[in-house]
């Protein structure tokens, strides 16, 4: 169920380009006792943060000059721990993915229910009580919830804890850390907590996914180059180390930087100097490296892959995040961490899960640790039918007990049964469709029936207007319908 509203006053920021958009959330919130101020671009709403930092900003994308994801990866470059919620009347599935990458609390599709932004800013400020509770009760070094630029650090198991402490303790040193791992276990999470814990945690944290782009352009967005350096170079371009001067610099899957330049890597890291593509001199730089891998480097390093003294350079603080396997006391927190976060992005009430759910849980290995833990909820969230989050909602090998209701008596007036047709081509079709896609028969089915009269509707189908409305705001956020 969404968290209560606060009784206590917040201050939010408000930036949208257009001013009925502004209006009508400056009331909102305003009727709900936060302190509510109002940008209508970008820069605008950077100098009102700079002079008095609220405590939370909603923003729009499509904005005139800078967007909202431009805004939010400077805010997050300044402010961490400002949590941000991105709206958009034009939603992607890459502008979604993108602003929760750079740390955005939530991403509402517009037009949306005014409640649906008061639950939202009700989360935010109640996940912050949460936070703050738990660092009252418990002492820095054991602090089982610690937010990581956004993004919290979710156990309480003792390897967590003392990789935790182990963290903190360098991260305000030079040295570089060295984060292994599985895949899924949350290894950028925990360099953003590292980064965070530090003393340049108001500086920038550049991420750099060195298997993600091909060897032509890995040299370049490392190092930067000037212009003319090679064919395509039309401007001078600052690489990821310029870019993390005075903050953090992650080089994620570092295992896959190709042998020709880890030559180069190494020399920056020896002499905190970098020469861009095309350049003629060096230039000083002030950066703390993290990198990460879940590669064997010592294998590769035998296999001549991978430099010696590059990994010995990379290995001075190791921190080995422990699989999921092997802190099972923290399935449980983790668990009701995502069934939260969940529930609350796409408007669902928080279903518990049943006791063979737990079951399996408890004996499962998770091979692809959090990542899948968090993949799978979000799954279940939005496919379970029932009460309680069953097996067949997490894994497509158990197949559910299929039961379709009788269809439900519809006055003359209403003309024939919608909900009957549709039931009569699930019971056809149950062999290729999910209960959810014949649940999406079945509203706009009622709907194109009662010439999208909401309220007859949803008496043909037995809900209520308001569960209704919520299900088409779902099915347009995730491009089911126009």
């Amino acid at each position: 169920m969404p968290e209560p509203m606060s009784e206590q006053t917040h201050k939010i920021l408000v930036v949208d380009d257009e001013q009925n958009m502004r209006v009508a959330l400056f009331e909102a919130l305003s009727r709900n006792g936060h302190e509510v101020a109002v940008a209508e671009n970008g820069g605008m709403a950077l100098e009102m943060i700079a002079r008095q930092p609220p405590e939370l900003v909603v923003t729009d994308i499509k904005m005139p000059g800078m967007d909202g994801l431009e805004l939010l990866r400077q805010i997050k470059a300044l402010h961490p721990d400002l949590p941000v919620v991105i709206m958009t009347g034009f939603a992607t599935v890459d502008t979604a993915v993108e602003a929760m990458k750079q740390g955005a609390f939530d991403y509402l599709l517009k037009p949306f229910p005014v409640e649906v932004i008061e639950e939202t800013v009700a989360r935010v400020f109640a996940l912050g009580r949460r936070l703050k509770q738990t660092i009252s009760r418990l002492e820095p070094q054991k602090t089982g919830e610690a937010v990581a630029l956004g993004k919290p650090i979710i156990g309480q198991s003792p390897k967590l804890l003392q990789l935790m402490t182990r963290a903190r303790s360098v991260a305000s040193s030079k040295a570089t850390v060295l984060i292994l791992g599985e895949s899924g276990t949350g290894k950028e999470v925990f360099a953003r907590f590292i980064h965070q814990e530090s003393d340049r945690r108001n500086g920038p944290f550049v991420a750099l996914n060195c298997a993600a782009l091909p060897e032509g352009l890995l040299e370049s967005e490392l190092f930067g180059h000037e212009k003319g350096a090679f064919t395509g170079a039309i401007a001078t371009k600052k690489g990821k180390f310029e870019l993390a001067d005075g903050g953090t610099l992650l080089l994620d899957e570092i295992g896959e930087i190709p042998l020709h330049l880890q030559a180069k890597l190494l020399r920056v890291l020896q002499e905190e100097e970098v020469d861009r593509l095309g350049g003629r001199t060096p230039f000083k730089i002030d950066v703390h490296v993290l990198a990460t891998t879940n590669r064997d480097l010592e294998q590769a390093v035998n296999e001549g892959t991978f430099r010696q003294d590059l990994y010995y350079r990379l290995n001075v603080i190791p921190l080995k995040l422990p699989p999921l396997r092997e802190r099972r006391e923290d399935v449980g927190v983790l668990v009701d961490f995502f069934l939260r976060k969940y529930a609350g992005q796409y408007g669902k009430p928080i279903k518990k899960p049943s006791s063979a759910v737990w079951d399996r849980f408890a004996g499962y290995d998770w091979p692809g640790n959090v990542r899948e833990m968090e993949n799978l909820i979000e799954r279940a969230t939005l496919l379970a039918q029932g009460q309680e989050l069953e097996l067949w909602d997490f894994w497509d090998d158990v197949e559910p007990p299929f039961r379709l209701e009788p269809a439900t008596a519809v006055s003359p007036a209403c003309g024939p049964s919608v909900v009957a047709a549709a039931n009569t081509s699930a019971a056809m079709d149950i062999g290729t469709q999910t209960l959810r896609e014949v649940e999406r028969q079945m509203i706009m089915q009622a709907l194109q029936a009662n010439d999208n009269n909401r309220t007859h509707a949803a008496e043909i189908l037995g809900i209520s207007v308001r569960t209704l409305r919520n299900k088409l705001h779902e099915y347009r956020s995730q491009g089911m319908i126009e």
